[in-house]
């Protein structure tokens, strides 16, 4: 299930992932709140914590989650993602070196959840 972060800024979008992430949360939640942003920003800023109570993904999951990544690639400024999980770390480094390799101007940090906070304040600082 993906929860919404309330109280970011309006060019800011953040999602709490807790038990299974299924395709349904991705095509109900998080895509839509993604296109709404952007009918309004031209960048947005993403926050995905996915801490003590996110169990998995099911693929259909992980496949969305590409999708949506890699379709708006361009429009992402900073994304902010909060885990303690070692592959999604290192899936989160990955893709933020692709953005940098290809250019595009936008910014991945993957913080632990104990530094949630510095997540939070990171993705609302104008750099």
């Amino acid at each position: 299930m993906l929860e919404t972060i309330e109280g970011l800024p309006d060019n800011a979008l953040g999602f709490t992932a807790k038990g299974k992430v299924t395709s349904k949360d991705y095509e109900t939640v998080l895509i839509p709140a993604v296109e709404e942003k952007l009918k309004n920003n031209d960048k947005v800023r993403l926050l995905y914590h996915l801490g003590d109570e996110f169990e998995g993904f099911e693929a259909g999951a992980m496949w969305d989650d590409a999708k949506v990544g890699l379709a708006h690639i361009t429009a992402w400024e900073k994304i902010a993602i909060v885990t303690d999980v070692n592959w999604i770390k290192k899936a989160g480094r990955i893709f933020g070196f692709a953005i940098e390799t290809m250019s595009v101007s936008g910014l991945v940090k993957v913080f632990h959840n104990a530094e949630f906070d510095q997540a939070i304040t990171w993705i609302e600082e104008d750099d």
